[in-house]
C-alpha cells in the first residue's frame, strides 16, 4: 500500500531536501499543488498533482483544489475504524499519512503600506487551514508540519516510530496555535476596515483577538513566588548585548523607559526605578545630561534603569559605571563603552531599535473577567493649545521648563508632581494618595539632593483640587505651574497663583497613570 505525503507550501525553505528523504528513504508518494509541485519536479522528484489524485481539476483560479473528499477523507480516516477504512476503500480514498502546509502570507501582505483590500482578501488561505486542521485532528495517524524548522524532527521521528506519536501531538498543538493566530490576523484586519457600528468606540475592536507566541520563560514574575513568561515580539525592539537574563520587572521598566525617552529630541538621559522617572535631563552632551539627571536623586538610581536617545560613548559609560545599574538602554554603544560595561558581567545592555512612538499602540490590562484596552497616552504636546490663566505670562525660559516638566510628568505614576528647571528635573513625587503628599516628597527629594527650587516650575498630572498645593509650591520656590485645569476650585487656585506672582498654564489634558 503506497504511503502518501501532501506538500503545499508558501515558504519553501528546506522543502526539497526534506521531500528527497521522504521519497528515497521512506518510500512516500508525493502529492502537491501549484508552485510547490513545480519546484519538486524541477528538483527531479516524482510528484503527483492533487488534481490528478482527486480526479477533479483546480477551479475558480485555484480557489478550489484541495477541498475534496479524497484529500480530507485521506486525512481524517481513522485507521483503527473498520467502518472508516471500508468507506475509504469504497470511495477510492487513499490514506495520507503526512501533510506539509504553511499558509498564504496574509500577515505580511496586510503589513505592506500599498496593500489593497482586494489583495488582502486574495491572501486569505482556505484550503491550507482546512488541511492543517483535518490532519491535526487525526494526529494519532497523521504527521502534520506547518513550520520548516520541524522538518529535521519529523525525519528523526520517522526513523524512530516510538517517538512519532508524541511528536505528532506536539505538532498538532502547533497547528491549532497557528490557525488561531491566522484567523485572528484576518479578523483584526477586517475589523480595521469595517465601518464602526452604532455605539462603537472609534478605533477599538468590537472583539479583541490576542495571539502572542511565548518568547521567553522568565525566572519569576514581580516576586519569586510568581510564575511568569514574556509573549510577543518584545525582542524585535530590543537586542540584549550582555548581562543576565531579563526579569519581569526589567521588561516593565524597559518599556516605561522607552516611552519616556521618546518624548525628547535633544540629547537626553533618563533614570527610572519601578517604571517611575527619578531623574531626567537634556543637555548638549549626554554626559552633561547624565550628571544633571543623576543629581535629581542620587539614592533611587541604585539598581535602576538608565536610557539615552544617543550613542553611549566612553565619557558617559565611565560616569554611569560608578553606580550599580540593572539595565542600560541606548540606540548604540561605542566600542569603548562596551569595554567599560563588559567588566560588569551581570549588567544588562539593551540596544533599542526603531522608535516606539506609534499611533496604533494600545495598552491592555487584565481585570476580573476580562481586559481593559485603551490608546496609549502619547498625544503630541502642542503648546499652542495651552492657556495662560494668570495675570503674569511665563517667560521664555519658564515656558521651556514648563514644557520639559509636562513631558516628564505624564510618565510618573499618579498622583504625580515634577519640579523642573530648564531641561532638567529637580524633584519628583510619584504615586501618592494625595497630590500635596507628592509635592512634599518632590520638595524633600530636591532638598536631599541639595538642589534649590528657587525659580523652578511645578508640573502636575491632574488639576490642583485646592489652592494649598500651589501655595506650597510657591513657598518651595516655584515661579510657574503647568496643570490640566478643570477643578471646581480653579478660580481659587488661579487667585493663589496671582497672589504669589506665579505664572500658570492650563493644558486641558490630564495624565493619570494608575
Amino acid at each position: 500500500m503506497p504511503k502518501f505525503a501532501l506538500l503545499s507550501v508558501s515558504d519553501k525553505t528546506g522543502l526539497v531536501p526534506f521531500a528527497k528523504v521522504l521519497v528515497e528513504k521512506h518510500g512516500y508518494t508525493l502529492l502537491s499543488t501549484g508552485g510547490t509541485a513545480k519546484l519538486l519536479r524541477e528538483s527531479q522528484l516524482p510528484v503527483t498533482d492533487v488534481s490528478e489524485h482527486t480526479g477533479s481539476p483546480e477551479i475558480m483560479e485555484g480557489r478550489v483544489k484541495t477541498l475534496h473528499p479524497k484529500i480530507h477523507g485521506g486525512l481524517l480516516c481513522r485507521r483503527d475504524s473498520a467502518e472508516h477504512l471500508a468507506q475509504a476503500k469504497q470511495h477510492g480514498i487513499e490514506l495520507i499519512d503526512l501533510v506539509v502546509v504553511n499558509l498564504y502570507p496574509f500577515e505580511a501582505t496586510v503589513a505592506k503600506p500599498d496593500c489593497t483590500f482586494e489583495d488582502a482578501i486574495e491572501n486569505i488561505d482556505i484550503g491550507g487551514p482546512s488541511m492543517l486542521r483535518s490532519a491535526a485532528k487525526n494526529h494519532a495517524s497523521v504527521s502534520v508540519v506547518t513550520d520548516p524548522a520541524d522538518y529535521d524532527r519529523v525525519l528523526a521521528a520517522l526513523d524512530n516510530p516510538a517517538d512519532l506519536l508524541s511528536l505528532r501531538r506536539e505538532l498538532a498543538l502547533k497547528v491549532f496555535h497557528r490557525t488561531a493566530a491566522y484567523d485572528a490576523a484576518i479578523a483584526n484586519y477586517l475589523e480595521s476596515q469595517a465601518e464602526p457600528a452604532p455605539g462603537d468606540v472609534l478605533g477599538l475592536p468590537r472583539q479583541l483577538n490576542l495571539n502572542f507566541k511565548r518568547a521567553q520563560t522568565l525566572r519569576y514574575g514581580e516576586n519569586p513566588h510568581q510564575q511568569a513568561a514574556l509573549y510577543g515580539t518584545f525582542h524585535e525592539s530590543f537586542q540584549q548585548l550582555q548581562g543576565k537574563e531579563l526579569s519581569y520587572n526589567n521588561i516593565l521598566d524597559i518599556t516605561a523607559a522607552a516611552y519616556l525617552i521618546g518624548e525628547f529630541e535633544k540629547p537626553t538621559v533618563a533614570i527610572l526605578k519601578h517604571t517611575n522617572p527619578c531623574g531626567v535631563a537634556s543637555a548638549p552632551t549626554l554626559v552633561e545630561a547624565w550628571h544633571q539627571a543623576f543629581e535629581t536623586d542620587k539614592q533611587a538610581p541604585f539598581g535602576g534603569i538608565i536610557i539615552t536617545n544617543r550613542t553611549v560613548d566612553e565619557p558617559l559609560a565611565q560616569a554611569i559605571a560608578e553606580i550599580f545599574s540593572e539595565v542600560i538602554i541606548a540606540p548604540e554603544f561605542s566600542e569603548e563603552a562596551r569595554a567599560i560595561f563588559g567588566k560588569k558581567k551581570n549588567l544588562r545592555l539593551m540596544k533599542a531599535g526603531a522608535t516606539l512612538r506609534s499611533d496604533t499602540l494600545r495598552e491592555v490590562r487584565s481585570v476580573i473577567g476580562g481586559v481593559l484596552m485603551q490608546d496609549r497616552d502619547q498625544k503630541p504636546i502642542d503648546p499652542r493649545t495651552f492657556k495662560v490663566v494668570t495675570k503674569r505670562q511665563p517667560t521664555a525660559e519658564e515656558m521651556e521648563a514648563l514644557l520639559f516638566g509636562w513631558r516628564v510628568v505624564r510618565h510618573v505614576k499618579s498622583n504625580a508632581i515634577v519640579y523642573a528647571g530648564r531641561e532638567r528635573t529637580l524633584g519628583v513625587g510619584a504615586g501618592q494618595m494625595s497630590r500635596v503628599d507628592s509635592s512634599r516628597i518632590a520638595v524633600w527629594k530636591a532638598g536631599e539632593a541639595d538642589l534649590s527650587l528657587k525659580g523652578s516650575i511645578i508640573a502636575s498630572d491632574a488639576f490642583f483640587p485646592f489652592a494649598d498645593g500651589l501655595v506650597a509650591a510657591a513657598q518651595a520656590g516655584a515661579v510657574a505651574a503647568i496643570q490640566p485645569g478643570g477643578s471646581v476650585r480653579d478660580q481659587e487656585v488661579i487667585a493663589a497663583a496671582d497672589a504669589n506672582n506665579m505664572a500658570m498654564v492650563f493644558t486641558g489634558m490630564r495624565h493619570f497613570r494608575h
